[in-house]
């Protein structure tokens, strides 16, 4: 079969595309690919792919300013070259705007998974997959599943990458071919400062500066320091990164110098294309970085990270996706924040969050990772100002993440790995456990944090049960009456789950499955009663903890 996967986002959104792409192709399916133009470089690095459709969106918007009609031949244009090339009997679509899901509709397929439309042109995503990734990506609700993971779920795979035939258990990108990690290798030695010609003592450490907004990166003075550390232990810091990031790097170069030993530090900053960056990275020991495309790119070919994750940045979700890598986020009650919210936490006009993780806990869990290669998990951290998370496939087949700082037992710890075990049930479908028949130990939430949590719960199901009733009774009996009672018993449901803020993320995950069009009477019954097991569920988890307290 001809499947065309669909990803018209970030670099960094496309590279985590890859494991599906294995995925695809172990099952013995003909694997194309459609992106933005301008990321079409990137795909050279993927392995599986048979077909490559780069889509001009700057020029489609281009010729849209000149006149509609070039703009209509261009689409026109892109979409008769899939048809006619590849005649994809199924595409997913993990793009989920709206030019996305009409591309993916104009292609001619058979079917299509992920983000879809309807024949009246309403959203259709065609699994909770899919619904729940869109919700997660404009909530800061501690999504406790790796994008990677998503992406593969919506495309109808199971398991951990690197089963069924695929190669590796992380992103298995192909890579640089072998000389341009020559030309790479050959360029970082000759980059050297008089007296380290040559290969440096230890290797070479890659430092990504820049950020996709100034609030989540960390402070040039910060990796500055770190540099240091490096340097002064026998390792060659690697600045990587764009041209518009280069005055980044002067003024890490300037703090450097502003000692009295002075750091040799390599500059790429905005001299590689996205080969040579790969060639760059494979070439290193280690990337620190915030969380960036290249972040993502490093972990495709299996170079550790040290990621730092600041303002709406959260590992959880967009950490990189290779076990053995380190995340570290704030250890602030703030964090992660909301999208376009104003930061409430000013220290000297910087948000608390970039100044809260401290240099001296990075290089020492840098050289942990390039003295150990590994980082012992039963070792206690001290308090460094972060949460410090390690990167590990868990036994659910899905990347999850293992503190280092002490905080696995914390409330926010101990919600996210309740709802990473519920979610998937009810994402996957599978049977819910009940009270009678746990499924596992209670998540032993403190009573401060359940009893909120187990209220808005026992209120929303209590709703959910009147809403199955009313259902029932209009389905018998049509009054107008008992139309507007199941009308603002719905609403009830999403208002009682609004009462605490860590379930937002569940109030729109009832809304939209509820909202969808086309659904009729047993179909919402259905849902309701699904959905009123995933929140009893969840209630007793809470609740059986307090009771234990």
């Amino acid at each position: 079969m001809n499947v065309l996967v669909m990803n018209m986002t970030r670099l960094g959104d496309l590279l985590q595309s890859q494991p599906t792409v294995a995925g695809l192709k172990a099952q013995g399916h003909r694997v194309g690919l459609a992106c933005l133009e301008n990321f079409a470089p990137a795909a050279a690095l993927m392995q599986g792919l048979d077909a490559l459709f780069p889509f001009p969106g700057a020029r489609l918007l281009a010729r849209l300013d000149q006149d509609w009609r070039l703009a209509l031949a261009a689409y026109r244009e892109v979409t008769d070259r899939v048809r006619d090339e590849f005649a994809p009997d199924l595409v997913i679509n993990l793009t989920p705007s709206e030019p996305a899901r009409l591309l993916a509709m104009s292609l001619g397929a058979a079917s299509t998974r992920g983000f879809a439309l309807d024949d009246h042109g309403f959203n259709a995503d065609t699994s909770a997959w899919a619904a729940f990734l869109q919700l997660a990506s404009s909530s800061r609700g501690a999504s406790p599943f790796n994008i990677v993971d998503m992406f593969r779920r919506i495309s109808g795979l199971s398991g951990p990458p690197g089963g069924d035939g695929e190669e590796g258990c992380g992103f298995g990108l192909r890579g640089p071919d072998q000389q341009t990690r020559s030309e790479a290798l050959a360029r970082l030695r000759s980059e050297l400062p008089d007296g380290l010609q040559g290969a440096p003592p230890k290797g070479y450490v890659a430092l990504q500066l820049g950020a996709s907004v100034d609030r989540r990166r960390w402070p040039v003075a910060r990796f500055a320091q770190v540099a240091r550390g490096l340097a002064a232990a026998g390792y060659a810091p690697v600045l990587v990164g764009t041209a518009e990031e280069q005055a980044l790097g002067q003024r890490l170069r300037a703090q450097l110098n502003a000692t009295e030993t002075d750091t040799p530090v390599i500059d790429l900053l905005g001299a590689t294309d996205l080969p040579g960056l790969a060639a760059v990275l494979a070439a290193c020991r280690l990337l620190i970085t915030n969380d960036t495309g290249t972040m993502h790119l490093a972990a495709g070919l299996g170079v550790p990270c040290l990621a730092i994750f600041l303002a709406t940045a959260q590992p959880w979700d967009t950490g990189p996706f290779l076990p053995g890598s380190i995340c570290l986020e704030p250890d602030l009650a703030c964090h992660p924040c909301d999208f376009g919210e104003t930061c409430a936490h000013l220290e000297d006009g910087c948000e608390a969050c970039r100044q809260a993780i401290a240099p001296q806990a990075v290089l020492g869990l840098a050289l942990e990772l390039l003295e150990d290669h590994d980082v012992n998990i039963a070792t206690p951290r001290p308090a460094s100002g972060a949460r410090i998370w390690r990167t590990v496939l868990g036994a659910d087949g899905l990347l999850d993440l293992v503190s280092l700082s002490g905080h696995e037992r914390e409330d926010r710890t101990l919600l996210i790995r309740l709802q990473r075990d519920l979610y998937r049930r009810y994402l996957d479908g599978d049977p819910m456990p009940k009270a009678a028949t746990p499924a596992g130990p209670p998540c032993g939430l403190s009573a401060q944090a359940a009893v909120p949590l187990s209220s808005a719960l026992g209120t929303a199901s209590e709703f959910l049960f009147l809403l199955e009733r009313q259902g029932q009774l209009l389905g018998r009996d049509p009054l107008n009456s008992v139309k507007a009672k199941f009308l603002a018993t719905w609403q009830r449901v999403q208002s009682s789950l609004c009462a605490d803020p860590r379930l937002t993320l569940l109030s729109a995950l009832w809304m939209f499955e509820s909202e969808r069009p086309g659904l009729d009477m047993p179909e919402i019954l259905a849902l309701t009663a699904r959905f009123r097991a995933l929140v009893d569920a969840l209630r007793w988890s809470i609740s059986i903890g307090m009771d234990n307290a």
